[in-house]
């Protein structure tokens, strides 16, 4: 019993440990949001239920929750570069499917879209003459020829 105490603890260190490595891995990454470890002590129950004097059974992991904490925001020399200050996401297409990013790091393809690095389309509100349509998205395109005003 004791041994299989220890190894609890010791599996949900090395679970933190994997956490932590995987923070230090993506610290450059742009957009990154760190991750924490978040740790449970398991009762020992029996048929009565919890007993107030019953040692505990241990420790787990019970969840690894991502820190949504407000970042650094530097500034770039592509004017495409984007940053969001608080929570949310970019919304991208992917072929039709939506996906979701933290990273803002955007340029235009030949055909006048904002992408990402994996040419997923940058979603946006399309404009109207009296506003925005705020019931769909549509990819962001850049006109470079002239336009009305």
């Amino acid at each position: 019993m004791p041994f299989r105490l220890a190894l609890s603890g010791l599996n949900a260190a090395s679970t933190d440990l994997t956490v932590t490595a995987n923070n230090i891995a993506n610290v450059a990454t742009t957009g990154f949001k760190g991750s924490r470890a978040e740790f449970a002590d398991l009762f020992a129950t029996s048929q009565q239920g919890v007993s107030a004097t019953a040692i505990g059974n241990g420790v787990r992991v019970s969840n690894v929750s991502q820190q949504f904490a407000q970042g650094n925001i530097d500034f770039t020399d592509n004017s495409l570069d984007l940053a969001i200050s608080g929570q949310g996401f970019f919304v991208l297409s992917d072929g039709g499917a939506s996906a979701y990013t933290r990273s803002g790091a955007f340029q235009v393809d030949d055909a006048g879209y904002v992408v990402n690095s994996q040419n997923q389309r940058l979603q946006v509100y399309p404009s109207t003459t009296t506003g925005f349509n705020t019931s769909t998205m549509g990819d962001l395109r850049l006109v470079t020829s002239e336009s009305a005003p």
